[in-house]
Formats: structure tokens, sequence, C-alpha cells
């Protein structure tokens, strides 16, 4: 073979060109590798979603929102906050513990903001108040309370404010036995184990604890729709009568006083952001209803009404884009 004898094998020593070339590529590597370990990462945004018990409606349909949030929002990392429920949220909202939250209307003050800080999302769907007692048990009507040992909710729940009113409009209040402060979970324990007569729950329909407790033990749920006008005379028109229909935990049906919730947000969240938010939190209501059938009740006509917080610029940007 020409300029090579057979079977020799080529000369593969380093030549000195070869040696800068090889190290011009480590060198240009290792820059680039130093440049994308240094590089600063964005932080995903935090969304906490204040929301109550975790056997109540706030909590379900606060979970199914924090995962579609974090599967379809990439730069947020949502979670959720078990706590007493409205009052208890709209501090956390409004003092930056949390960015969002659910909270029932009543707690919110008739002529003004809460204070600084603190805006809406949407109107979600009715709180109905539950008063639940056993079926066998002396209490038919809310004048039954006297003289009995009853559970009016949380401190820091909606339930305690509603069922407060409630009690004083009545002219009961002063005259129960024991007054209790107990969240949904203990209340029905203290219902199963003969420590109160009776309860009272604001949620929606079903809530799974009352529901489960129905189940186990014969249920009755006291009649409130006489109240609902009182209620209204002496707070505000936020009150309207709902009922409990067979279908919800199969017992006999009863009217009783409902009130509006909304999903409440921090103000100084970028508008972007809570656009987007509104937009997911309608666009899947069904997967929402999943968690709950309440969250069917979504639907940006109603949304819109959440007197006396005003709509965060971002949710009214996506109504106003998205009018049916």
């Amino acid at each position: 073979m020409a300029g090579r004898w057979a079977g020799q094998r080529p000369d593969r020593r380093p030549t000195p060109r070869r040696i800068a070339t090889l190290a011009s590529v480590a060198l240009l590597a290792t820059t680039f590798l130093s440049a994308a370990c240094t590089q600063p990462r964005t932080e995903a945004r935090q969304l906490r979603i204040a929301t109550g018990s975790p056997t109540a409606v706030y909590h379900a349909v606060g979970q199914s929102l924090a995962t579609i949030l974090n599967r379809e929002l990439p730069d947020v990392s949502a979670s959720v906050l078990v706590t007493a429920a409205s009052a208890e949220n709209v501090e956390l909202v409004s003092s930056g513990q949390a960015e969002l939250g659910f909270t029932q209307a009543d707690i919110l003050p008739a002529d003004a903001s809460p204070g600084p800080g603190l805006s809406a999302i949407a109107r979600i769907y009715d709180d109905l108040l539950h008063l639940v007692t056993r079926a066998q048990g002396p209490i038919h009507r809310l004048e039954d309370l006297r003289g009995r040992r009853v559970s009016i909710g949380a401190p820091g729940s909606g339930t305690a404010v509603t069922a407060t009113r409630l009690l004083e409009v009545a002219g009961v209040a002063d005259e129960l036995a024991d007054t209790l402060r107990l969240g949904i979970d203990d209340s029905v324990a203290a219902l199963r184990a003969g420590q109160v007569d009776a309860f009272f729950f604001s949620g929606g329909l079903p809530v799974k604890a009352v529901a489960d407790f129905a189940a186990e033990v014969p249920a009755r749920f006291v009649d409130l729709g006489a109240w609902v006008e009182p209620l209204r005379r002496s707070y505000r028109e936020v009150y309207v009568g709902r009922d409990i229909p067979t279908s919800a935990y199969g017992t006999e049906p009863v009217t009783t006083v409902a009130v509006p919730n909304y999903l409440v947000v921090a103000a100084d969240l970028p508008e972007q952001l809570v656009y987007d938010v509104t937009r997911l939190l309608m666009q899947r209501r069904d997967e929402l209803a999943d968690a709950h059938p309440e969250a069917a009740r979504l639907n940006p006509q109603s949304a819109i009404t959440t007197t006396p917080l005003a709509l965060h610029p971002g949710a009214a940007r996506y109504y106003q884009s998205h009018k049916p």
C-alpha cells in the first residue's frame, strides 16, 4: 500500500494541535455547565388556600382547586390550609398569611371592605345552616333549644356568626343550658356521645361529616325557614331561604337559612395570575364538582355578585372578556 505498510495502524499520538483543540472543547463545556448551574431559578409563586375542616365543603373544593392550579400553572405552588373557616380565612388573607380563602358573605361588613388588601374572585355557592339533633330527641323547633346544650360552631367560623345571630333574633341565646364552640367534627362526635343535644353547621349540600352521622344515627334537621325574614330585617338581605331536600341526607325536607359564600383573594396578587385562577375556576367547574357537587353551581352570571367586596381586576377582566 502506498505510503503505509499493510496492517500498519495509523499514528494516534496526540499532536500539539489536537491537544489545543481538546482543551478548547473542555473549556467551553466547563463554562457552559458552570453558567447553567449558577443561573438563578425562578421560584414558584405560592398560593395558600384557606379552607375549613377536612370533612367540610370548603376543603374539598379548595383541595381540588389546588390540584388544578398546580397542574396547569407551571409557576405556581398551590396548597390548602385547614382552618376554622370563614372568619379565620378572611383574617389570614387580609394579613398575608394566605393568598386565597373561602368565606360566607355575612362575615364581611355590610358597608365596606373588611380592611385593605382583600378583594373577590367569585361567588361560589350558598351555605345552608344545619341545625342537627337526634330524630328521637325533644328538639323540633328552634325555640326547643331553651335549656339544652348546643354547639354553635368553632371560633372563627361562619357557622358561629350565623348561629349566634339566629339565636339572638329568636330570643333564646341567653336561655341555653350550655353553649359549646366546636367545629363540625367535634360537634358530630359530641352529639353522638350525648354531650350536646344539637349542633349548628353552615355548609354546602351535602356536608360529609353530617351525611356520615345521619347514615349511622337517626337524625332530624330542624326547620329554620320562619327565621329568614327576621334575620334579614335585623342584619341584611344577604340571608335567603333554601331547602335541605330529602336527597341530601335521607331525612324529612326542611327550609333553612342560607348565605352566599365567596372565594376571596389578596388584592396585591398580580392581575394576570388572578385572571388565570378565575379562568380555571370556571373552565374546570366539572372537575371541581367531582370533588363536591356544590361547585357545579359556579357560573359567570352569579359569580360577579360579591357585595360588599369589589372583584379583583384580574377576575373582573376575565368576566368582561367572557360575557355569555
